[in-house]
């Protein structure tokens, strides 16, 4: 039997250890790594490829729902499920949008997390019962029926990437430290963003995010 390489990332150590032994009580499952943000995820992943990645959102360095897009990017076969707190219908939209196949809440039984591993690996969507049922109903059929009507849709895959980084509050230097690029670059993205989605300040960038679901107003307002 193969076992299933499973890839936690959350920065609460003692979360991270729960996890484990919920994961490691199964024969078929193991952790294969553990990481406390972002970035030490990505690069973790790189180097296990591990079946599943279970990410936290709120993390440093680089949140789960950015961490998702650039594992997507570097390994596009890897299933991932997200494991939060975060309720709210625009990032549970928003992980499936990126690919995320499973959305199980913390405060959710503990055999949501393993339901969601075994959906994950047949290809399967998972969310957890406290969200809304229609949730992954309504995205398949938008998905299926809906056209590509919004400026945000018509920016690039590089584009994009740069615009969630941007509206996260993260500096030129930043994001181009992170996606391997010049501030120089990610400045020129960041002017063709703004052109593309007719917008004309990080102010209104952000308005626009929230607009479409990209970013949470409530988490915004905190």
């Amino acid at each position: 039997m193969n076992e299933i390489k499973i890839l936690i990332a959350d920065d609460h150590s003692v979360v991270r250890k729960g996890i484990c032994q919920i994961i490691n009580d199964q024969p078929d499952m193991k952790v294969a790594g553990e990481a406390g943000d972002g970035l030490e995820a990505l690069a973790m992943a790189k180097m296990l490829i591990p079946d599943i990645a279970l990410l936290d959102i709120s993390m440093p360095k680089l949140n789960g729902l950015e961490t998702v897009n650039m594992l997507k990017d570097a390994m596009p076969k890897i299933n991932i499920i997200i494991l939060t707190m975060h309720s709210n219908e625009s990032y549970v939209r928003q992980a499936l949008n990126s690919g995320v196949l499973g959305y199980v809440l913390k405060d959710s039984p503990s055999t949501d997390i393993i339901d969601a591993i075994r959906a994950a690996m047949h290809g399967e969507y998972f969310l957890s019962s406290k969200i809304k049922a229609g949730v992954i109903d309504s995205y398949l059929k938008n998905k299926k029926t809906q056209p590509v009507i919004r400026k945000y849709d018509l920016l690039s895959e590089r584009e994009q990437q740069v615009f969630r980084l941007v509206v996260e509050g993260k500096s030129a230097k930043e994001i181009a430290d992170l996606l391997f690029l010049s501030p120089k670059t990610i400045e020129k993205h960041s002017s063709n963003i703004m052109n593309k989605l007719d917008v004309h300040s990080r102010f209104e960038l952000l308005k626009y995010a929230i607009k479409i679901g990209i970013v949470d107003p409530a988490s915004w307002e905190e």
